[in-house]
């Protein structure tokens, strides 16, 4: 009989035989190794002793390694990243990790991480796996999250642990969310209400829908980087709040400003007439902050999308995020004309695929204008 909870039995002979996984084969089948004891304690000892040395082993043996919950490589992946990758990188590591990866994947071995299980995974995210419970993540939420369990397994595979995982073949199937674009009656309608009794916030909206920038972006503009001269634009820096890296702190967020994340990020952006005509009424110092308080202290991206909110309220539009300003401005820009290239540049796009993925998309206005050009044949 066994003791309760335990797997430590007294067998027809007297003695008492533990019993404990050694490893998992690859098929995920757990293989069983047994001590025995002439009493109780002494098979308990010799079965802690084993428990012990199998999950402190050396990494070059497979077998401990293959005992090892996903979980745990999760963490080691983690330990390298974090002195690797810049801090809002590495949070963004640890969030999907956490909320994500190990309440699905850490329990299971990581010789079990399968091609079918991270299909089963991928598909659970696209329809269930928002934090709120509220539906699934975007496609591209998905893709960076799988992007890094292949990571985490290529790490484990340096280290002569196998998987018959094949994450880059797994196919996507999600519905493209529909961007939202402001109507030209919405936007003509913001536009008089942000040129009518002007302040900081009114001008940066102002700013960013004649531009494109994003929020962080336009949070981290200093008047050093607008050039009244060149009448440009320079692009470099981003702001964001982050969760800090040790959790221990008192304070769990802080804000900061961080290079832009890629080099097609860094760019210059002609300014029109108009645009710096509204920037002169607010010019200050080169090293204050083109969006600040009267204190000219910094204005974080929260508080300003939470300032475009209450203009948006004003303006009676619905349903629209600061983002949306971004996506009308690049809309709008390819209806006026604009070349493709130009575009991709002015809104940092690493490529001009991805412009032309997300933008070009033509209104049905614009379709009966291109229709009607058929006439001349």
């Amino acid at each position: 009989m066994s003791r309760t909870g335990e797997n430590i039995y007294k067998r027809k002979d007297g003695r008492w035989e533990a019993r404990y996984i050694k490893y998992y084969d690859g098929n995920g089948k757990a293989k069983y190794g047994y001590v025995y004891g002439h009493s109780y304690a002494e098979a308990k000892s010799k079965l802690i002793r084993c428990l012990t040395s199998i999950k402190s082993g050396p990494a070059s043996n497979s077998k401990p390694n293959s005992f090892k919950g996903f979980d745990f490589w999760l963490d080691e992946w983690l330990k390298v990243k974090k002195v690797r990758v810049k801090e809002p990188t590495y949070i963004r590591y640890r969030n999907s990790i956490e909320n994500h990866i190990k309440p699905y994947l850490g329990k299971y071995p990581i010789e079990r991480i399968s091609t079918a299980l991270i299909e089963k995974f991928a598909q659970y995210l696209l329809e269930k796996g928002r934090l709120d419970k509220t539906g699934g993540l975007s496609e591209k939420s998905v893709l960076d999250i799988l992007t890094i369990v292949k990571e985490v397994i290529k790490y484990t595979n340096t280290l002569g642990i196998a998987t018959s995982c094949q994450i880059e073949f797994i196919p996507l199937k999600n519905k493209r969310k529909e961007m939202r674009v402001l109507s030209k009656e919405e936007s003509q309608k913001l536009v008089s209400y942000l040129t009518v009794d002007t302040d900081n916030y009114k001008f940066g909206i102002f700013l960013a829908f004649y531009t494109g920038i994003r929020v962080g972006e336009l949070c981290a503009l200093q008047w050093k980087d607008l050039s009244f001269n060149d009448k440009t634009l320079h692009i470099s820096k981003t702001m964001q709040r982050l969760q800090k890296v040790e959790h221990n702190e008192e304070k769990k967020t802080h804000v900061i400003v961080v290079e832009a994340k890629s080099q097609s990020s860094h760019r210059l952006i002609p300014l029109p007439d108009f645009i710096l005509e509204m920037a002169s009424k607010y010019k200050q110092s080169p090293n204050c902050y083109i969006i600040s308080t009267s204190r000219g202290k910094f204005i974080e991206p929260r508080v300003m999308q939470y300032q475009f909110k209450k203009c948006m309220e004003d303006c009676g539009i619905k349903d629209v995020n600061f983002h949306a300003l971004r996506h009308t401005f690049a809309t709008r820009c390819i209806e006026a004309g604009f070349d493709i290239k130009t575009l991709s540049e002015i809104l940092g796009h690493s490529s001009v695929k991805i412009t032309l993925d997300k933008y070009v998309h033509s209104s049905l206005e614009l379709k009966r204008i291109n229709m009607e050009k058929l006439r001349m044949f």
